[in-house]
């Protein structure tokens, strides 16, 4: 079996896996409207806003209680680094505002940004992250999630700041794979970042989600 045939194997298997997760998938909807905005995987579009000092922004943390200084409507992006990693690979580019990798021990991460998300902005950013999640799956209580951190720009190797996300996890089991999702709605920025990861197993998924923390870095605004 050629690599791309046993990319595509893997991306399926942890698809599936990611799926039944509390019913969440990859794709993240826009509530507003059946048609979603294109997505912005990578560096967001420079937009000039007056008074505005993105700069300011993106060498701070990004908790939770930050989100309202951002731009408004000004979206943040990610970066694409994980490919970069030793043992990953990429094997699906911005297809439908998704990429995913897959590394050579099995795992799978999706990773998305959705743009026009206000409509699920609610009175901060950690009040709309738990809505998001709730809007995909009723079932999802905020009691099953848990505070995490990926970088919020920088550099690669080098110490910086990062940016609150939300996390969901499902341990491995016999015959079913370790999973988490990631996820981050910026209100103000009305855009919103959703990553999944799927592992054979629980020791896997640590250090994928590992990778994940420094390579699949939140791309800030830029003025």
């Amino acid at each position: 079996m050629d690599v791309k045939a046993h990319a595509a194997v893997l991306v399926a298997g942890a698809l599936l896996g990611v799926s039944t997760l509390g019913g969440c998938s990859v794709d993240v909807p826009d509530p507003a409207a059946p048609k979603v905005e294109p997505t912005v995987t990578a560096l967001a579009t420079p937009t000039i806003t007056p008074g505005h000092d993105a700069e300011a922004v993106a060498e701070k943390d990004m908790p939770f209680s930050a989100g309202g200084s951002l731009a408004t409507g000004v979206p943040v992006g990610i970066s694409d680094g994980l490919k970069e990693a030793p043992g990953w690979q990429q094997v699906k580019e911005n297809v439908a505002g998704e990429s995913q990798f897959v590394k050579a021990d099995g795992c799978l991460v999706a990773a998305k940004v959705r743009t026009n998300q206000v409509p699920l902005a609610l009175q901060d950013d950690k009040e709309s992250t738990i809505g998001l999640f709730t809007y995909l799956d009723p079932t999802i209580l905020p009691g099953y999630l848990k505070t995490a951190t990926l970088r919020w720009g920088g550099e690669v190797g080098k110490p910086g700041p990062s940016a609150e996300v939300m996390v969901l996890e499902k341990p491995g089991q016999a015959g079913v794979r370790a999973t988490a999702v990631m996820a981050r709605v910026f209100g103000t920025a009305a855009s919103s970042v959703y990553i999944s990861v799927a592992c054979p197993d629980d020791a896997t998924l640590a250090a994928a989600r590992a990778d994940v923390a420094e390579r699949l870095r939140v791309v800030p605004p830029s003025n």
